[in-house]
C-alpha cells in the first residue's frame, strides 16, 4: 500500500505561481511513474502532467504547456508541480497519482491507468 499526500494548494490571484508537492510513503519511489490530475466542480478529472520514474521524460496537457513544470526528487520520495501564470480556469482540486511503471506511454494521460491517488489539494485562482 502506498500513501500519497499532496500539499501546497491555496488561493491566489491570476498571474501568480504555486508549487504543489506530493510525498509518497513507500520506498523505491524511483521505480514509479507519477502524474498530476485536476478536477473542477461538476467536471471530470483531467490529466495535467506526468513524469517518468527517472524524471527524464515528461508529458503535459496542452492547457498547461509552458506554464506548469512537473519534477521529482527521488531521494525525498516527492513529486512537484510548479504552476506559473495561473489562470482562473486552473481552479480545481489537484491530485497526484502513482503507477508502478518506469516509462511513460500514452496511457499515462488516463486517470484509470494509475494505481494510487492522493487526497487532493485545492487550488483557487481569482481574477
Amino acid at each position: 500500500q502506498v500513501q500519497l499526500v499532496e500539499s501546497g494548494g491555496g488561493l491566489v490571484q491570476a498571474g501568480a505561481s504555486l508549487r504543489l508537492s506530493c510525498a509518497a510513503s513507500r520506498s523505491s519511489f524511483s521505480t514509479y511513474i507519477m502524474g498530476w490530475f485536476r478536477q473542477a466542480p461538476g467536471k471530470e478529472r483531467d490529466f495535467v502532467a506526468a513524469i517518468s520514474a527517472s524524471g527524464g521524460d515528461t508529458r503535459y496537457a496542452d492547457s498547461v504547456k509552458g506554464r506548469f513544470t512537473i519534477s521529482r526528487d527521488n531521494a525525498k520520495n516527492t513529486v512537484y508541480l510548479r504552476m506559473n501564470s495561473l489562470k482562473p480556469e486552473d481552479t480545481a482540486v489537484y491530485y497526484c497519482a502513482l503507477k508502478w511503471r518506469t516509462g511513460l506511454s500514452s496511457l499515462a494521460y488516463s486517470s484509470a491507468y494509475y494505481d494510487y491517488w492522493g487526497q487532493g489539494t485545492q487550488v483557487t485562482v481569482s481574477s
